[in-house]
Parts: C-alpha cells; sequence; structure tokens
C-alpha cells in the first residue's frame, strides 16, 4: 500500500469508507424492516381462543397456516433485502470508485502543478512560479510559500551573478594594466637578465589571473537565461577544435540548439582537460553522435587511476583531485563551466573512471529549442 501513488491511495481510502458507509446503511435498513415487518405481524394468532371451530373447520390451524406462511413472505423479504441490497451496493461502491479517482485527481492537481515547477527549479529555472489561484485551503499556503522562497532564491542568485560579473570586470582593468607596465619595462633596450626572468614570470602569473576571471565571466554567463538559438552541430565544433591536436576524433552527427559561442567552451574545455590530465604518451578519444532525441559527446583519455568517489569532485569550481597534476595554465574552473553550460542548454554531464586509469565524461543535450530557461 506504501509503494502506490497517493491517487491510488486516496481513491482506495474513498471507496473502503463508501463500502463501510454503504454496509453499516444496508444493516441499519434490515434491523428497521424487520421490527417494522414484527410489529406489525405482532398478535395476529396469540390472543385467538385455544381452538375456534366453524362446523367442521378448524379456524385456528387456519389462522397458523397462514401465520406460517406470512413468516416466510417476511424472511423471503428480508432476504431479498440482503441480497438485492449488497449487489446495489457493490455496483455504487464501484462506481463509486470511479468518481473517487476522478476527485483525487482534482484535488492532487494543485500538488501536480507544485511538483512539474519544482522540477523545472531543479532543472535550474528559478524564474519559474507556481502562482496558483483559488481557495485559501493549506495547497495554496503551500505554493505561495514555494514561491516565497523561489523569489528570495531567485534574488540571491542574482545577486552573487552580479557580484562575480562586476568583480571579473573591474579586475580587469588592473591585469591589463600591469601587463602593459611588464611588457614596457621588458621592451627596454638590453635589460637585465634578472628583469628579464622576473617579467616572464609575472607574465606568466598575469596571463593565468586573466584565464581565471575569463572563466568566472564564462561561468557566468553561462548560468545566464540562453538569448541564443542556433541549430548547431557538436561534429563540427569538436573538429573545430581538436585541430592540431593529439586527439583521435570521430565526429559523428549531433545537431542541438544552443549558444555555439559557450558550446564550443564546452568542447574546447573537455579536450584541453583530457589533454593536460593525461599521462606521458597517452591518449585522447574525442567522439559525438545522435542517440535518440538527444545529442552527445564523449571526451575519454588515457590519464591516471581516479577513484569512482572523486569523479563529482571535479565538477566543483577550483577543486582538484589530491595529487592530481595537470597543466599549470588550469585554472580549476573548467568542467565546472561545462556542467553550468551543459545544464543551461537543458541538458547533464556524466563522467566516470576509465578502466585502467583516466576519466569518461558524456555531454548528453537535447536536439529541440529550450523555451524560457535560465539556470542557477
Amino acid at each position: 500500500m506504501s509503494r502506490l501513488g497517493i491517487r491510488t491511495r486516496l481513491t482506495v481510502l474513498y471507496g473502503v469508507l463508501f463500502l463501510l458507509g454503504g454496509t453499516i446503511l444496508l444493516g441499519v435498513t434490515y434491523f428497521l424492516v424487520r421490527e417494522n415487518i414484527h410489529q406489525r405481524g405482532a398478535g395476529t394468532t396469540a390472543d385467538l381462543p385455544a381452538e375456534i371451530r366453524i362446523g367442521n373447520v378448524a379456524v385456528n390451524e387456519f389462522v397458523q397456516q397462514l401465520a406460517a406462511r406470512q413468516a416466510r413472505i417476511e424472511q423471503d423479504t428480508l432476504d431479498a433485502l440482503i441480497t438485492q441490497g449488497a449487489i446495489a451496493l457493490g455496483a455504487v461502491t464501484v462506481i463509486g470508485v470511479g468518481f473517487g479517482w476522478l476527485m483525487a485527481e482534482r484535488a492532487l492537481r494543485p500538488v501536480g502543478r507544485i511538483t512539474e515547477t519544482a522540477r523545472r527549479v531543479a532543472g535550474g529555472s528559478l524564474h519559474e512560479r507556481i502562482a496558483l489561484q483559488g481557495p485559501a485551503d493549506e495547497i495554496k499556503e503551500l505554493a505561495d510559500t514555494f514561491d516565497s522562497m523561489l523569489e528570495r532564491l531567485d534574488g540571491a542568485f542574482d545577486g552573487q551573478r552580479r557580484f562575480v560579473a562586476s568583480a571579473s570586470h573591474e579586475l580587469r582593468t588592473p591585469l591589463t594594466i600591469n601587463r602593459t607596465l611588464i611588457e614596457v619595462a621588458l621592451g627596454r633596450p638590453s635589460p637585465p637578465p634578472e628583469l628579464v626572468h622576473l617579467g616572464e614570470t609575472l607574465l606568466a602569473v598575469n596571463a593565468r589571473h586573466e584565464r581565471l576571471i575569463d572563466g568566472l565571466l564564462t561561468l557566468v554567463a553561462s548560468e545566464q537565461a540562453l538569448t541564443v538559438h542556433e541549430t548547431v552541430d557538436l561534429a563540427e565544433i569538436a573538429r573545430h577544435v581538436t585541430a592540431g591536436a593529439a586527439a583521435d576524433v570521430s565526429p559523428g552527427a549531433a545537431p542541438t540548439v544552443g549558444d555555439p559561442v559557450l558550446l564550443e567552451r564546452v568542447v574546447q574545455n573537455l579536450v584541453d582537460n583530457a589533454l593536460a590530465y593525461n599521462v606521458e604518451g597517452g591518449d585522447v578519444w574525442v567522439r559525438t553522435r545522435t542517440t535518440g532525441a538527444s545529442a552527445e559527446l564523449v571526451v575519454e583519455n588515457t590519464g591516471p587511476v581516479i577513484p569512482a568517489y572523486e569523479v563529482p569532485r571535479l565538477f566543483e569550481p577550483f577543486r582538484r583531485l589530491r595529487g592530481r597534476t595537470g597543466s599549470a595554465r588550469g585554472t580549476g574552473l573548467g568542467l565546472s563551466i561545462v556542467r553550468s553550460v551543459a545544464v543551461a542548454h537543458g541538458g547533464r554531464v556524466d563522467a566516470r573512471p576509465r578502466d585502467g586509469g583516466g576519466l569518461i565524461v558524456t555531454v548528453t543535450l537535447p536536439t529541440h529549442k529550450l523555451t524560457d530557461r535560465s539556470v542557477v
């Protein structure tokens, strides 16, 4: 019973209550009819003398036979009441269960709206609202509370995105000034070797910070509602990104709809990650394909062994596995951006360790156009 849906449980409850109420009503009716019949038939022969004869006919015996026949008729009537009443009760119970099923669906319709909204919110659309109309009952109170919570969360995440975007833009200016000053210092005639070494080191650090800020801006952009909906083939992006890279590409047709710039960043980040976190002389495979109504991008490499329980951490910003080595150019945002862009396009990212070492990352995107979708 606990595994049944709430609509089924309500219907069964309605049916049981209806059957119980009908059974009680039938029993009370039977009792009242029986008492009424007994009261009407009482005294038919009890007050007669011991024997009354009219000629050669015994009146008492005739009356007793008549009373016995009447008793049989009364019992047959009560039996028919029980039998036909039970049949009618069963038929009405079946009809009542049908109406109970319909009424349960109508009563649970607002809960269904709440569930659908919660599902869309779980997919990233904090701009969704239930806006339930109807009487001010417990369900409407629940829906209004849920809307209020979504409004606060939406405001909080919008504020966070604005802060990251503003901070990233503000940080671009001093980094640009730093790079210009360092390049001017290195451009002087015959600079000392110490100055050249220091300048190159500072330029490398400055470039890393610029890539970090660029990654933050991309992450913020991927968490906004999509404004570009163009048909894009992941196979073409894979061929473009892997041109000249040490990767084995199998570009099967994989059309999807979305922002080409963000989708290219997804492929670029996955390929860069697979190349950077690989063993010496290792391989990288990039595959695109269409599966049902989804376009898939699969990037696989022969990197070091990664425990399965550590894989989810790879998609957290600025999180790296202990002992994992790779390119110093990394910022710790690559896979976070991949996941955010995939969710923004209505897709998902799945990753699992590869047998023998390495990682297999699969990006699944829908082939249809999204409607009014934004993400956290």
